[in-house]
């Protein structure tokens, strides 16, 4: 939040519970959509709605939690601590006194629905505002509403109360119309009504639902209908997996709108940037903080984690790229593998089966077949053989390898590091190369060729006795 901004509506999400449905040990908030955590999906939503003033209350896992909070959203978000799980009425009596005595409402949501429109939340404000009322709330209806509560009505249609499945008769289970747990409340209601809510229900906590019957008395409650698919929270491992596949099919769609051709089985995770023209061919997964330029083409199968692709590059099939950067008109692939800190140039070929590792490749340089280059770096226009190799460590450390512009190196090239070949050299194929290599010079690695004149007869002849067999 800027210094000069006032908050007058202060969002709090609820995301101190254990999850235990999930059975792990990690926090049920920090379960990964499209590589996003849920409780980021619900902080980007309330972000898209115009609030931002955000406390996220929370409690198991707390230190994991606040960390990727803080990783993610920097000083965006306060955290309040539950340090008991004592209901919803309780979280948010926890995350009060972190509400800024500016903020005339308060936007309750939960911390496990990652599919939270922005919109939507920024409607429910605007008709709470507009009403007048004590609070406002979210309603919409499941064909299976079990494990929500139930929203009941008076007979004039406005809502009366919330009651909750454990708490329920057979007649109130019966009622589709469901509690999303979506609300915006007058602060000062809200911090008059708190105090009184008591846990004399079937799971002996405190609800903030009470607070829906007590504004419901005291003027009404404003209600939005909403579509059913962006409530949805996450309760165990199926529902995470059906919030990931509806998901991924809309970034697919946003993707196409946009622009550009994505198959029906890429998976482009949230925060990948996309520009326009790419092709995304089947079985592609874009994953974290990837950025692909303009006219960019993904063949099938890659795989491509916190990358950087220029406009105009070519990866060809079953490619894998982790945190390195290609520029524009470079072609990597098939079957090849960028790591950490590889940096292809323009124009530059990186061929089937070849690893760079920390390794810069020039400008039109190509490695098309079967190399490893790791810690080098590597000028334009240079030639790199088929089965050449880098030798950069020695078992203890790691040492570098330059080849300066216009080196051709042979097929087979062993280059042991540390070590210089200079510019517009050539190693002969097959060498192994120890020393720094002059301008211009060509390097001979390898011992001197002899043909011993007949002597494949007798070695024909030995073996075939080895074996008990007659020679050919």
């Amino acid at each position: 939040m800027s210094q000069s901004a006032v908050p007058t509506v202060t969002a709090v999400i609820l995301a101190a519970g254990k999850g235990t449905r999930m059975k792990s040990t990690r926090p049920k908030v920090l379960f990964p959509v499209l590589g996003k955590p849920l409780v980021s999906w619900v902080v980007d939503a309330v972000a898209a709605a115009g609030i931002d003033d955000v406390v996220a209350v929370v409690g198991h896992g707390r230190e994991e939690v606040e960390a990727s909070l803080s990783a993610r959203h920097g000083g965006r978000v306060r955290t309040a601590v539950q340090t008991e799980q004592k209901g919803t009425g309780h979280a948010v009596m926890m995350a009060m006194p972190s509400v800024p005595s500016s903020a005339t409402g308060v936007l309750v949501v939960c911390g496990d629905t990652p599919r939270l429109d922005g919109a939507a939340l920024s409607a429910l404000v605007a008709l709470w505002r507009e009403s007048g009322s004590k609070a406002a709330m979210w309603v919409t209806t499941l064909a299976d509403p079990t494990g929500y509560g139930r929203v009941l009505l008076d007979d004039a249609g406005r809502v009366r109360r919330i009651v909750e499945q454990k708490d329920a008769t057979a007649d109130e289970k019966k009622v589709t119309r469901i509690n999303p747990g979506v609300y915006v409340f007058d602060r000062a209601f809200l911090d008059a009504t708190l105090p009184s809510l008591r846990a004399d229900n079937a799971a002996g906590e405190l609800y903030l639902t009470d607070v829906i019957a007590a504004a419901a008395k005291a003027g009404g409650v404003a209600a939005l209908d909403v579509d059913a698919d962006m409530t949805l929270g996450i309760n165990d491992r199926q529902q995470l997996h059906e919030a990931e596949l509806a998901l991924r099919a809309a970034r697919r769609r946003a993707l196409r709108l946009s622009g550009c051709s994505v198959d029906d089985s890429a998976i482009v995770d949230a925060d990948v940037v996309v520009g326009v023209d790419v092709a995304i061919a089947a079985g592609v997964h874009l994953r974290g903080r990837t950025t692909v330029g303009d006219g960019t083409t993904i063949g099938q199968g890659c795989v491509v984690t916190d990358c950087a692709l220029a406009a105009g590059v070519t990866l060809h099939p079953y490619s894998v790229c982790d945190q390195a950067s290609v520029a524009t008109g470079a072609l990597i692939g098939p079957f090849a593998r960028l790591r950490p800190e590889a940096q292809v140039g323009a124009d530059a070929h990186v061929g089937n089966f070849v690893e760079l590792k920390k390794t810069v490749l020039g400008r039109g340089s190509k490695a098309n077949h079967l190399a490893y280059l790791g810690d080098a770096v590597i000028g334009s226009g240079v030639n790199i053989g088929a089965g050449t190799i880098t030798c950069n460590y020695d078992g203890i450390g790691k040492h570098k390898t330059t080849i300066e512009d216009g080196v051709f190196t042979g097929s087979n090239s062993t280059l042991v590091a540390p070590i210089v070949l200079g510019k517009d050299s050539y190693i002969a194929a097959g060498s192994v190369v120890t020393d720094a290599v002059p301008q211009d010079a060509v390097a001979f690695g390898r011992a001197r060729q002899q043909n011993k004149e007949g002597y494949a007869k007798a070695v024909r002849e030995k073996n075939a006795a080895r074996a008990g067999k007659k020679p050919k």
